[in-house]
């Protein structure tokens, strides 16, 4: 049983908070399908630090004036918006659900919905599946 091998493997396949955030820069225009808890709160959490560092730049360069704080916020709206719908997707809800307030925090922390649902295949069976196949 070769172990190195595995873990290898499954730190390769991990979302960190970078790459996750990537990712879902790079799925902008995707509103089907399902997102695990994972990749909302790890976006969330790169969000908050990369809006913090812009609004510090900006603060440093332009006196306060928002200038690059407004344009991160307009170029990050539509995949933040996606990222929720397939959040609510993942809890077997309509993306307009993340329209509502505090429900919508309540969704986002709910476990997702185990197997298929009518929005796709479950995105952590997924992950998992392909963590656990051995190494050819």
């Amino acid at each position: 049983m070769n172990t190195f091998a595995n873990s290898k493997t499954e730190s390769t396949t991990a979302f960190s908070p970078v790459t996750n955030y990537l990712s879902v820069l790079k799925n902008f225009r995707d509103f089907n399908g399902r997102a695990r808890r994972k990749e909302y709160w790890y976006f969330v959490l790169a969000n908050t630090i990369v809006s913090f560092l812009v609004g510090f730049i900006d603060g440093l360069l332009f006196n306060g004036a928002l200038f690059l704080n407004v344009f991160y916020t307009l170029a990050i709206i539509v995949p933040y918006v996606a990222l929720c719908v397939r959040r609510m997707h993942d809890v077997d809800k309509s993306g307009w659900y993340a329209l509502i307030p505090i429900y919508n925090f309540i969704l986002a922390i709910t476990e997702g919905t185990r197997g298929r649902n009518q929005y796709g295949n479950d995105p952590k069976a997924t992950e998992l599946s392909s963590m656990t196949q051995p190494v050819a």
